[in-house]
């Protein structure tokens, strides 16, 4: 009987030491959704940090701003990553679903570019003209000064917050052309501009390989600013933007020390390598918005 006890009491024992290591790995799971924009850097991020740190497990994937943000308000992810800002109604619905604020923590900078094919003699364009093809009163390259030929344009879709902000600052919130094609990620905008010489097109400049990125001037007067580091920080190029994570409720545990790790500058660094830009100081304390 007693050997039945005990036999019993070590199982119990071994059934209660494995239910802590479960909760104790699932505390260190990390799961981060969104913006296809912050994806590549996303990554960097996670591989880094889980080669200093090996008991911990990130999982970063795209999708999109609105859907790591709505993956945000329905719980099944830890962490949205966003290229836009969340809207008020966004946040209203996680603190209805959690009972928590938002927490939103800039941590990265990025320009946004505006592609054409290699081939493309343009050198600059300016706001208006780019609002002028998106919106559809624009369409045949001549009018640029260029070729005779048809202006095909490239965009994202419409759960993407490089659509968004585009939308926003580049075509003063007017609506997109039907022509304008929708592609599913930055990824594949460039993808699409490297095969057709007549194509133009928008995202982030870390993933301008293989095409070519145009100078931009505000208006016709000003300075056309390429899309560089030094010129995103002066604040001089005019298509430019923080990069978001946000959380329902002030992040804890493993969570809190990967975003201060991130604002520090072993991951601040990361963002010049892998294309990005980093804050203005390096460890800069989270911006927090409710």
């Amino acid at each position: 009987m007693k050997a039945n006890a005990i036999i019993k009491s070590v199982a119990i024992l071994i059934s209660m030491g494995l239910i802590v290591g479960a909760v104790q790995a699932a505390d260190k799971t990390i799961t981060i959704k969104g913006s296809d924009t912050m994806v590549i850097l996303g990554q960097r991020w996670a591989e880094e940090y889980m080669k200093a740190h090996p008991g911990v497990v990130i999982q970063v994937t795209g999708g999109g701003s609105g859907t790591g943000i709505s993956a945000l308000i329905n719980g099944s992810t830890d962490i949205a990553e966003a290229s836009r800002p969340m809207k008020p109604a966004e946040k209203a619905l996680v603190k209805e679903k959690h009972g928590k604020d938002v927490e939103e923590i800039a941590v990265a900078l990025d320009g946004l570019a505006i592609y054409v094919h290699q081939s493309n003699t343009l050198k600059t364009i300016t706001l208006a003209q780019a609002r002028a093809i998106y919106i559809g009163q624009m369409t045949r390259w001549e009018e640029l000064g260029v070729k005779l030929a048809q202006i095909i344009a490239y965009g994202r879709e419409n759960n993407s917050g490089t659509y968004a902000y585009f939308k926003e600052h580049v075509l003063g919130n007017q609506d997109f052309a039907p022509e304008v094609l929708s592609l599913p990620g930055t990824a594949a905008v460039i993808n699409a501009i490297s095969k057709d010489k007549n194509a133009i097109g928008y995202g982030g400049i870390a993933y301008g390989k293989g095409i070519r990125a145009l100078k931009v001037s505000k208006d016709v007067n000003g300075p056309a600013v390429a899309p560089t580091m030094a010129n995103v920080l002066n604040g001089s190029y005019p298509i430019s933007r923080e990069l978001y994570f946000y959380t329902a409720g002030k992040p804890e545990g493993e969570e809190k020390n990967f975003i201060a790790w991130i604002l520090g500058p072993h991951g601040q660094k990361l963002c010049e390598q892998v294309g990005y830009y980093p804050l203005k100081k390096a460890g800069k304390a989270a911006k927090k918005k409710a």
